[in-house]
């Protein structure tokens, strides 16, 4: 031990010696780990944001919205008027309705939850204050797929769900707005007609403007819920037929398309993940063949768009992996071929330590010490450099970083490895000289 740390004092006087050129050896070490720094820490924090994301849309989702604009394969038929001259029609659907949700919960064995949703504009009033906001009807299946929870009160019971009782659960933002002053449960509020008494706040779900987009998603902090029925019964219930519908095929016949679906979304969770796309090719046609071949409904697997960014993102990480493990061969071939010259250099020490009773492990392991001290030095500067480039990364461009604790041990462990590798073979040819030859140098 005492001889190792002798060599290893040696090889930090050899270094301090020739610091520019060591500074300049280490390079190709800075370099290469902070690259491999802000690599990994891109790629953790685009993970992160991949996983924040299917938390949001939850696991296994199919998401079912309706829409208004799509005809189906019978969109082209003629029909003959009573005049005897074509009108084309479209076929008549009945829409996003109850009847899809229990002929797909009845039908396919591998859905494990299904939430429909309708979604209706409402104007809030309690205590003289007044906002637009959305009556959201739901079950308490919604909060679950979706991963909301509660920050006080209850769910919907089942006497609620069943009779469609006038109860509610409020968003933060409305809490804030209407309630900012007192506890908002038990009390009553106003959404459009009905009154609805408070029996749950929702916790605040942090969703960035972006986020809203891509995935399809509202800000469910600004919204109220009440139970499905609640929503069908007292406040609106687009199944029902009116008498100006009739004749007229949905009112699709006279201008702008009035909304006729019962619900406006479904979201349908699969149990088995391995199904999912399946399952989601069987709900398409099972909803094509009960809305009378018309396409009234839009559908979208999220996880699987969000696998397949995720993908790319791992190979676009493998190719900077790939260009910082470049990198740092470069730097360690650097300090091969500067060990190599300080060998040449040093002939006449080498000499001297060998004629004064040093072995060939004691000058092995003063130039592999050399070497590996040098890359250590690079490294940590790397992790450094590293660290500052995630963060600016982060703080100009917008782009998710995290640096985590494995990375940095990861960057020590291999700058000593690149020490020992490319530093081995000057120190075993540093050994092998003769001392006689050594010490004629000049």
């Amino acid at each position: 031990m005492q001889r190792l740390i002798f060599n290893f004092q040696l090889a930090i006087e050899g270094v301090g010696a020739n610091r520019l050129r060591a500074f300049l050896t280490a390079l190709g070490i800075v370099f290469g780990v902070g690259a491999v720094i802000a690599m990994l820490a891109i790629g953790t924090g685009a993970k992160e944001t991949i996983l924040a994301q299917m938390r949001l849309i939850g696991a296994n989702n199919i998401v079912i919205e309706s829409t208004m604009d799509s005809g189906g394969e019978g969109g082209d038929d003629a029909d003959l008027s009573s005049s005897g001259q074509e009108k084309n029609t479209l076929p008549w659907s009945p829409g996003l309705n109850m009847g899809d949700v229990n002929a797909i919960t009845r039908i396919l064995p591998g859905v494990e939850e299904i939430s429909p949703e309708v979604i209706l504009p409402a104007t809030l009033i309690n205590d003289g204050k007044i906002g637009k906001s959305r009556a959201v009807g739901v079950t308490n299946a919604f909060f679950e797929l979706n991963n909301l929870g509660l920050e006080r009160g209850t769910f919907f019971h089942d006497v609620h769900l069943e009779r469609g009782d006038p109860v509610c659960i409020i968003g933060q933002d409305i809490q804030r707005k209407f309630f900012s002053q007192g506890d908002p449960l038990g009390q009553r509020i106003k959404a459009g007609q009905t009154w609805l008494r408070i029996i749950g706040v929702m916790e605040r779900r942090i969703v960035k403007d972006d986020q809203l987009e891509n995935l399809g998603i509202r800000d469910y902090n600004q919204d109220v819920y009440v139970p499905l029925q609640t929503a069908l019964i007292r406040f609106k219930d687009r199944s029902y037929a009116h008498a100006r519908n009739i004749g007229n095929n949905n009112g699709r016949d006279n201008g702008a398309p009035e909304n006729y679906h019962q619900l406006d979304r479904l979201v349908v969770r699969v149990k088995d993940s391995e199904e999912l796309l399946a399952t989601s090719n069987v709900v398409a046609r099972l909803l094509k063949r009960r809305h009378q071949t018309v396409v009234d409904y839009e559908m979208r697997v999220p996880e699987k768009m969000l696998e397949a960014q995720q993908q790319t993102q791992e190979t676009f990480n493998k190719v900077l992996g790939f260009i910082a493990g470049i990198s740092l061969l470069v730097g360690g071939i650097g300090i091969m071929n500067i060990m190599l010259a300080s060998v040449l250099e040093r002939t006449k020490e080498i000499g001297t330590r060998r004629s004064l009773g040093a072995t060939r492990q004691d000058i092995v392991q003063q130039f592999l010490l050399e070497a590996v001290f040098i890359s250590l030095l690079g490294g940590i500067t790397g992790i450094l450099l590293g660290v500052g480039a995630a963060r600016f990364i982060a703080a100009n461009y917008d782009i998710p970083t995290e640096v985590s604790g494995w990375s940095v041990i990861l960057s020590f462990v291999v700058a000593s490895t690149i020490g020992l590798i490319f530093g081995l073979f000057p120190a075993r040819r540093a050994a092998k000289l003769d001392p006689i030859k050594a010490l004629r140098s000049d």
